[in-house]
């Protein structure tokens, strides 16, 4: 009897669920009281003795290392593409100049809107908070902190919202790492700035060697025979450059885009070269190398890291001060500093501490553009926790 029962029940319910109204009931309640949140979780904080993920798994590095041991054991030519032989990638030019005009652009917008929107860094732990009042909540857990936790606010600027990331600029991508002795005469450069240099833009403060021919590597080594050819041609003639970052405005322009400027025009506009640069940053990273330490937040543009002792993390001298190179994620030459989220009804009053998890995150770029009358992509709707209502200071002793 008992499977009958289960037969009749069974077939009841699909005609219950196959009901429209019965749907459209089905469809507001799960939209009500889903229980099942979109918030996305930051990513966890290495400690001191962490070593940095790489971006592919230790086999997969070691299995590579050893098909390049065994052809290099061999005596033949290697053949390489470019970058790796030298020559640019003429397609990527003009992503390269685009990056650079997108940068310039951030750092003009973010400098503009730090004048008008506060910007709050702790003296002690260095947390950033985006907007007026700074928040209250207790998160200062470090060597000198207060006893209740509590942050001590004080006035920042643009390198606590865009942190600064440098790296070595290479005469030639090609040549020989930068060694320790020449540490103090080599430049140091905004990462980016250099990977749209090795990526093709020309910039007479830093020279970079543009070769016609390539170079060849056989059993492991590189062979440059472009000395014995004539440099009467130059390398990009055939690559069209006069795009909109060649383009100088005249003075009137430049008054005129001051006059109408306004701070939601100034926000949409650095929100646009934000997303432009990173999406074009991490495009470059697909064809140009880029090498992270493991351990510290060096950063080194070029096809290996530089052999300079400067590392100062975990058992740095275990190492000898040298850094634990590994492939480069977008993070490490554009860091994200998270803040906390700023919603339209919390601006007058500061965050509290006990509703500190109702509130979203957001990196403070995009958090000091949204608070200037941009709109925020999609995709950080997550983190923003948008489906999460806040609740009043009054109702905190109900919440569950």
């Amino acid at each position: 009897m008992l499977p009958k029962y289960v037969r009749v029940v069974s077939s009841l319910l699909e005609r219950f669920m196959q009901d429209p109204v019965t749907q459209n009931v089905n469809k507001h309640f799960c939209g009500w009281y889903s229980t099942v949140s979109s918030c996305t979780e930051l990513p966890r904080k290495l400690k001191k003795s962490e070593r940095k993920p790489p971006p592919r798994s230790f086999n997969e590095l070691k299995r590579e290392a050893r098909q390049q041991k065994k052809e290099r054991q061999s005596a033949h030519e290697i053949t390489l593409q470019p970058p790796e032989n030298g020559l640019l990638v003429k397609k990527l030019v003009p992503l390269a100049h685009e990056v650079y005009a997108a940068r310039s652009q951030l750092l003009s917008s973010v400098s503009k809107l730090v004048k008008c929107i506060a910007v709050y860094t702790c003296s002690v732990c260095g947390e950033v908070h985006v907007g007026h009042p700074p928040h209250k909540i207790r998160t200062c857990n470090v060597r000198g902190s207060l006893s209740s936790k509590e942050h001590s606010w004080v006035r920042g600027g643009i390198e606590h919202v865009l942190p600064p990331v440098e790296s070595f600029h290479l005469y030639d991508r090609i040549g020989r790492a930068v060694s320790h002795n020449e540490m103090l005469e080599v430049d140091r450069i905004p990462a980016i700035v250099e990977l749209c240099i090795q990526a093709g833009v020309d910039i007479l403060e830093y020279p970079t060697r543009r070769r016609a021919f390539p170079v060849y590597c056989v059993a492991g080594r590189i062979i440059d025979f472009e000395k014995r050819f004539l440099k009467g041609d130059s390398p990009g003639k055939d690559i069209d450059t006069d795009g909109f970052w060649c383009k100088k405005l005249s003075d009137e322009d430049i008054n005129s885009m001051e006059l109408h400027d306004d701070i939601q025009a100034i926000a949409v506009g650095g929100m646009k070269a934000w997303e432009k640069m990173c999406s074009g940053v991490s495009k470059l990273m697909k064809k140009y190398a880029v090498h992270s330490c493991g351990y510290c937040p060096e950063v080194q543009v070029g096809p290996k890291g530089h052999r300079v002792r400067n590392c100062q993390a975990y058992k740095h001298q275990m190492r000898d001060g040298q850094h634990g190179w590994q492939e480069a994620r977008i993070d490490d030459l554009v860091p994200p500093v998270y803040v906390w989220h700023v919603g339209s009804r919390q601006r007058s009053e500061p965050l509290v501490n006990g509703l500190r998890s109702y509130y979203g995150m957001l990196p403070a770029v995009v958090e000091l553009f949204s608070q200037g009358g941009a709109p925020v992509d999609k995709k950080y709707a997550s983190l923003m926790r948008e489906d999460v209502v806040v609740p009043e200071i009054a109702e905190e002793k109900w919440l569950v």
